[in-house]
This record gives C-alpha cells, sequence and structure tokens, in this order.
C-alpha cells in the first residue's frame, strides 16, 4: 500500500499541537500478538531497549503501514531517518505516572527535524495510563510549556500511532486500569532540508490562522525562505528588551515580531545574541533562524566572538537556518575545529544541515569522527549522515567509526555508509553488519 501523506488541515493541526495521531491498517490480532509478545520480554528477560526491532522484527511491519509512512514523509522528507534509540515503555496497574517533561536537551530550533514516534499495541483509553501531553508546548524551553494548555491523553484504540515533535512536553499518565500498557517509543530524524511540501499541500497559506510561530514553521515545512517583511506599531528597542522577558510568551512574541522586520533588526538581533543573557539569545536566535538567509553574515559574525557559549550559540544558529545558511559554510568549517568543546558540538552539527552539498564539510566532519567527545563524534556521523553521497571520501574514517565505543556513534556512522552508497561504503556496512548481527531468538533459555 502506498503511502498516505497528510493533508493541509492536518499538518496545520501538527505545527499547533505538536502532535498527531494515525491508525495502522493492521488487524486488531496483529497488535494483540504484539502485545503478548512484548508482555513475554519482560517477563523474561526484561526491557529489550535498543534491541526492540532486533527482537521483534513485525514491528517494522507497523512504521511502514500506509499512514504511518505517509506521516513521516509530510513530516520530515521522504529520505527520514529512524536513530537508533527506541525504548519499550511499560505502565502497570497501580502507577503513579511521571512528571511532565521534555526528552533530551532542548535544542534551540522551531523546526521539525526530529519526532517521536509512539506505538500502542493495545487500546488504550484515560485509565490505562496513555502518554500525556500538553498541546503547543513544544515551541517552550522553559518549564511554562508544561502548564502551557491543559494536558491532553494520547487515547486511542490497538495500533494507534502518535508522531510527536521532539520537544513536546509529555509524560506517562497514571495508569488506573487493571492491564499493563505498553507503548514502544521510536526516534525519528529528518535527513535533507525541505525545498517542497512533501504532503497532501493545497496551499491554503489564506486560511491557515496560526500563530507567527507557527507560520513560520509551515514556509519552512515548503522549502520557503525569508517571511514578507510587516510593520507593526511597536519599536525595535522594546522588541530587543522584550526578548529577555522572563515571561517566554512575550520573548517568542517579540523573536517573531522582530524577525518580520527585515534586514534592519539583524545586526541588533546578533547582538543579543552574542550576549550573556540565555533567555535573550535564546529567542535572538528563534528570530535569527526564521528570518533566514538575510541574517546569516550577521550571525556568523558571532562566530568570533570571544564567550565559547556565544560562539556555540552563533553555530547552532546558522545550523537551524540549514541550506539557508550556506554562504557561512567556511566560518562553520574553521568553528568545527574550535579549541572549545561546545562550540565544536554545535558547528560539526550544524555542518549536516547547512553543507548538504559537495565542499570541504566532509572533510572536516571525516575528522571530527576521531574527537576526543563522544557528542562531537555522534554529531559528525549524523552530519555526514545528512551530506549522503556528497560524504564521499570519507568512507574510510566512516568505516573506523563503526569500532566507536558510542553505540550511536557506531549506529549513525552504517546509517552514513548507507547513505553515501559507494562500493567501498558497501562493502564496509555489510562486513560490519555480518558481524554485528543480533539473534532475536537467542536467550539464556535457548543459547543456540
Amino acid at each position: 500500500m502506498s503511502p498516505r501523506p497528510l493533508t493541509d488541515e492536518e499538518l496545520f493541526g501538527f505545527l499547533r499541537d505538536g502532535f498527531i495521531t494515525v491508525q495502522s491498517t493492521l488487524d486488531e490480532a496483529f497488535h494483540a500478538r504484539i502485545w503478548a509478545a512484548i508482555d513475554q520480554c519482560f517477563a523474561d528477560d526484561g526491557n529489550p531497549g535498543n534491541n526492540l526491532l532486533a527482537r521483534m522484527p513485525e514491528i517494522q511491519l507497523v512504521l511502514d503501514d500506509a499512514p504511518v509512512k505517509g506521516a513521516l514523509i509530510s513530516l520530515l522528507g521522504a529520505d527520514y531517518y529512524a536513530q537508533p534509540h527506541r525504548h519499550p515503555h511499560v505502565n502497570r496497574p497501580g502507577s503513579a505516572g511521571q512528571q511532565m517533561h521534555q526528552d533530551g536537551g532542548k535544542r534551540w530550533s522551531h523546526r521539525t527535524r526530529r519526532l517521536l514516534v509512539f506505538y500502542y499495541p493495545q487500546e488504550t483509553p484515560e485509565e490505562l495510563g496513555p502518554t500525556g501531553v500538553v498541546p503547543g508546548s513544544q515551541y517552550y524551553s522553559t518549564a511554562l510549556g508544561s502548564t502551557l494548555n491543559p494536558e491532553a491523553p494520547v487515547v486511542g484504540p490497538a495500533g494507534s500511532v502518535t508522531l510527536a515533535n521532539y520537544d513536546l512536553w509529555h509524560r506517562a499518565m497514571p495508569n488506573q486500569g487493571a492491564r499493563t500498557r505498553y507503548m514502544m517509543k521510536f526516534l525519528f530524524t529528518r535527513m535533507s532540508e525541505p525545498d517542497a511540501p512533501r504532503w497532501q499541500a493545497e496551499d491554503i497559506y489564506s486560511a491557515f490562522d496560526g500563530d507567527p510561530m507557527e507560520q513560520h514553521a509551515w514556509r519552512w515545512h515548503r522549502g520557503l525562505d525569508a517571511p514578507v517583511t510587516t510593520a507593526d506599531g511597536t519599536s525595535d528597542a522594546e522588541l530587543l528588551r522584550g526578548l529577555a522577558d522572563p515571561d517566554e510568551r512575550v520573548g517568542l512574541a517579540s523573536a517573531y515580531t522582530l524577525a518580520d522586520r527585515g534586514r534592519g533588526a539583524a545586526s541588533e538581533l546578533a547582538c543579543v545574541l552574542g550576549s550573556e543573557s540565555e533567555d535573550g539569545a535564546r529567542n535572538a536566535s528563534y528570530a535569527l533562524a526564521a528570518r533566514g538567509t538575510e541574517a546569516v553574515d550577521d550571525v556568523a559574525r558571532v562566530l568570533s566572538a570571544d564567550s565559547p557559549a556565544a560562539r556555540a550559540r552563533a553555530a547552532e544558529t546558522l545550523g537551524d537556518m540549514g541550506s539557508a545558511a550556506g554562504a557561512a559554510s567556511e566560518p562553520l568549517v574553521d568553528a568545527a575545529e574550535d579549541g572549545e568543546v561546545i562550540v565544536r558540538r554545535s558547528a560539526v552539527e550544524a555542518l549536516g544541515t547547512v553543507c548538504q552539498a559537495p565542499g570541504e564539510a566532509s572533510t572536516t566532519l571525516a575528522g571530527a569522527l576521531s574527537d576526543c567527545d563522544e557528542r562531537v563524534r555522534r554529531n559528525a556521523a549524523l552530519a555526514l549522515a545528512r551530506l549522503g553521497e556528497h560524504a564521499s571520501g570519507a568512507e574510510g574514517a566512516i568505516a573506523a567509526a563503526l569500532r566507536d565505543e558510542s553505540r550511536y556513534v557506531r549506529a549513525d556512522a552504517a546509517h552514513a555508509l548507507r547513505r553515501v552508497g559507494s562500493p567501498e561504503a558497501r562493502s564496509s556496512l555489510l562486513d560490519f553488519l555480518t558481524v554485528a548481527r543480533w539473534c532475536p531468538d537467542t536467550s539464556p533459555r535457548s543459547t543456540h
């Protein structure tokens, strides 16, 4: 069955709420077998963690199902990547649930490059302890996001699959039912920057009444750069002060109003980006990324700031701009060899979104695979995967990373070889997979 892409209205709903739920076309008996298998797995061997798919390969049928695959393509592009981290979550009867949280460390981005995907193999009413989410909270870095709107339980029949913005505030709700609730969590990542709609786009922008953050996100998904410059009665000076307001709503409103002011506000925003105000710098980063190409030179100058934190913020902002920041490739290459690890982490990651074309980025990223910092190496492997065929020539360094001590560096390096696709890359990848193959049937009760 062909992938079933999202409609305009469904995409708008995702940009507004931060999540969307689709229903698998597989029958109830299939999901019942998955529930029984994961329940038995927990009883016999505990949580399979990252080996979930290797233990139960049939779950891939859910991820490849037409509604799920279509939604993934709509949100992440056709060459999306299922990252190696996956985790079955168990919520047993009588549990107290979790605290509201965001996964991982918050990145300063309002653009859809990562998704959490939740698969529920059983019917999940509210009393069974579903995932609770705060609609619209994906745009907020502070705890304000956790209380922005009333909590919404993600409920549905067996086979429901929820795709959520990685930064959406969420939690496991208390299980007041009599049955164990399972949820299989996956992490998906965008490989290529958007250049056109990948959903059933009918270009009904005039009917999209989302706030400025949502409208900027919509434009980015369509592959559009800077927004149309608009006028506003508030002075630039007042808006620049508003960036550091302790109320994040004020800071974000100031940021997106300044983003629509045009080239004139970019230099002032870059000054805030390089300042010591974390709130102000964060919101300036959103504004500069939304402004796009016109702000690249101003942000690139911050890469020369005395403060390592400011240089790292500048690299992260250029990375969020993506292909619009192509003119900053050379200073980003230099920043990838910065003496401060926080700068290298951001610069190496940024090269994967900014330099998706032939150039010297692949040579720099190949060198970063031997960095002393695991996060730099991991970011380099993923960036090389994003470069794909443009990383040809780095096959040797990528193949060497298959022996890295980090499971995530190894996995992302394997995907990088798959994306490079040269005969040398394929040979190295097959050799690695032949040795690394994990047998799902082997256990303490059946060793051979």
